[in-house]
């Protein structure tokens, strides 16, 4: 079996498995209980954020733990408009977004804020002069991906981040499911405001994520009870997993400059294998320095995506067409018709991702099956392509 499907999730640290086992069993306190069960889950709490903010260069007071990056986002995008709608009622993000950025967005507008699209070039990437362009006097909240989880492009936050520093007034949120852990990052000196991660994304829990959120930085809840995590998210915290979270942000930040090393040796393996078949068109940039390290897209045009991936599944190997949390595995990529994209293209979009485990020899045993795969399936183009001329 050969799981390459990285970028949806990763199969947790098993060390992680057994740090949350063992807070489960023996630390199932309340961390809001005064008594000792509960002041020994508080403990545990303080210290997971303390890792997590140290592994990221930050205060761990800045660190409000989640279910996720979707209510991450949602707690960012939502809680910063909410706050700041009295300064402006403009929201400025990009047209190739996460769906639970994208949706927050979009149910804002309907609420009467006015949002800003930002179109990106042929590679995926904003231009930054494009968002200068954007910005005016009711801008408030900027929200940029990292890393985009579809085709793996780079975005400039740093550059963006220098150019929002002259707007004082303009949030600055990132979503950065797909790039912590995986590439260099620095939330301070960037001039990010707020930050969403998911642990499921670096070998952590599903179900456990945080937001980061910059000291003055003010947000309006969006769930009210108990008033954990300094008001900002209500609900008894989920102590062993976000201990687990802290452990695999631990373990997957350790030697990060060999990790990221290898996994661009794997990447370039495998952009070179792709473009040898010409059925197959290259997504994103060539030059791999703007691409995240660990995932690799492409269209086999004409082909609908699902049948590729179940040929792969056939010889048990896994792979993706886009966002896991897409709608409908049938529609139209909405990042590829972004990028310039036919709709024939966009429904023939495929996602390889891996993990710093993965070897070239597995990138070689998935280049055979696809080659062995297309092979199969060009005859089927060949056999539409004459019945349309046909109808003609």
């Amino acid at each position: 079996m050969l799981y390459l499907d990285n970028a949806a999730t990763t199969p947790p640290y098993n060390e992680v498995v057994d740090t949350i086992a063992e807070v489960m069993k023996l630390h199932y306190g309340n961390p809001s209980s005064i008594h000792g069960l509960g002041v020994q889950a508080e403990k545990l709490l303080q210290s997971a954020k303390e890792v997590i903010a140290g592994a990221l260069g930050v205060v761990p007071a800045s660190i409000i733990c989640t279910s996720g990056g979707t209510e991450s986002n949602n707690l960012a995008i939502r809680g910063a408009a909410y706050h700041y709608q009295n300064r402006g009622k403009h929201l400025i993000t990009t047209q190739i977004e996460h769906p639970s950025v994208k949706e927050v967005f979009l149910s804002l507008e309907r609420e009467g804020f006015r949002v800003t699209y930002l179109p990106v070039n042929r590679n995926g990437c904003l231009e930054v002069e494009t968002l200068r362009e954007a910005l005016c006097e009711d801008t408030i909240l900027v929200s940029v991906m990292y890393v985009n989880n579809e085709v793996g492009t780079i975005q400039p936050i740093q550059a963006i981040g220098q150019l929002l520093a002259k707007y004082p007034k303009v949030m600055f949120h990132v979503d950065a499911v797909q790039g912590i852990a995986k590439l260099p990052f620095s939330i301070k000196e960037w001039g990010i405001d707020l930050c969403s991660v998911s642990a499921h994304k670096f070998r952590g829990p599903k179900g456990a994520g945080f937001l980061y959120r910059r000291e003055g930085v003010q947000l309006r809840p969006q769930l009210v009870g108990g008033g954990q995590e300094d008001g900002l998210r209500s609900g008894t915290e989920n102590v062993p997993l976000i201990v687990g979270m802290a452990k695999a942000l631990r373990l997957s930040m350790q030697n990060l400059p060999a990790k990221l090393e290898h996994k661009y040796r794997l990447r370039r393996h495998l952009v070179d294998g792709i473009l040898t078949i010409p059925e197959l068109t290259l997504m994103g940039s060539e030059r791999h320095e703007e691409m995240a390290p660990h995932i690799v897209h492409f269209a086999f045009t004409g082909m609908k995506a699902e049948v590729v991936v179940h040929a792969l599944e056939q010889r048990q190997i896994y792979i993706s067409t886009k966002s896991a949390c897409a709608s409908d595995a049938t529609d139209p990529s909405e990042v590829m018709l972004a990028l310039g994209c036919t709709r024939e293209q966009a429904v023939s979009g495929l996602r390889v991702s891996f993990s710093d485990d993965h070897k070239i020899e597995d990138i070689d045993q998935f280049l055979l099956a696809l080659r062995e795969v297309v092979n199969e399936l060009s005859p089927m183009l060949s056999k539409s392509t004459a019945r349309k001329g046909q109808q003609k």
